[in-house]
């Protein structure tokens, strides 16, 4: 294995629940669902853009305008590296391997996680709202090789949702599914496998 690919939500970065107000935690429970609703889906596309969204929202949660841009904006800020997730990412990089992104974000949320110094270790990054295309759609997955000279057999990619991993692996590449509800667990089987 010489390229590991991350998904960033829930495997790289999280809202931690215990530092955040229920009502934030309530209000973005639909990201965790099986099926992302569809509005959401087209903002990590890049189709929708931040103001559409805020306007679905106010429906779909029935508050006003206001309360509702500054829940986005508090679920933007409250983006973190999930701490076993963050260490294993840099000792892979210190073990040579080429690290790179394939991840559904719209535009706001990956500004901001860009600038958190562990995406530094990334030689790469292939993110949906810059692509026009969604995981798990083929696409997305074959933009990432192409782009970077990828051999599908020589790549791991990690991700918390089945149907992405199942997804890559019909293109030959491994996958590997994270355990949101235990980081620790997932990051200490691929230290097993990789380092």
């Amino acid at each position: 294995m010489k390229n590991i690919v991350f998904d960033l939500g829930g495997v790289l970065f999280a809202r931690d629940k215990n530092k955040c107000p229920q009502e934030l935690v309530d209000f973005f429970s639909f990201v965790r669902a099986e099926k992302m609703p569809a509005f959401w889906e087209e903002y990590d596309r890049g189709t929708l853009t931040r103001d559409e969204v805020t306007d679905i929202l106010c429906q779909v949660k029935g508050c006003d305008r206001d309360r509702c841009a500054a829940l986005i904006d508090e679920a933007i800020d409250r983006q973190e590296p999930i701490a076993p997730t963050e260490r294993l990412v840099g000792d892979l990089k210190a073990a040579g391997y080429k690290l790179y992104v394939l991840s559904n974000m719209s535009r706001e949320f990956i500004d901001f996680l860009r600038r958190v110094p562990v995406y530094r270790h990334f030689d790469g990054e292939v993110v949906s709202c810059e692509e026009r295309t969604v995981k798990p759609e083929p696409r997305i997955y074959r933009i990432l090789l192409d782009r970077y000279g990828l051999i599908p057999a020589d790549t791991l990619f990690i991700d918390d949702r089945p149907e992405n991993i199942a997804a890559a692996e019909r293109l030959g590449i491994r996958g590997c599914l994270f355990d949101r509800h235990d980081p620790a667990a997932t990051c200490d089987a691929l230290r097993r496998l990789l380092l």
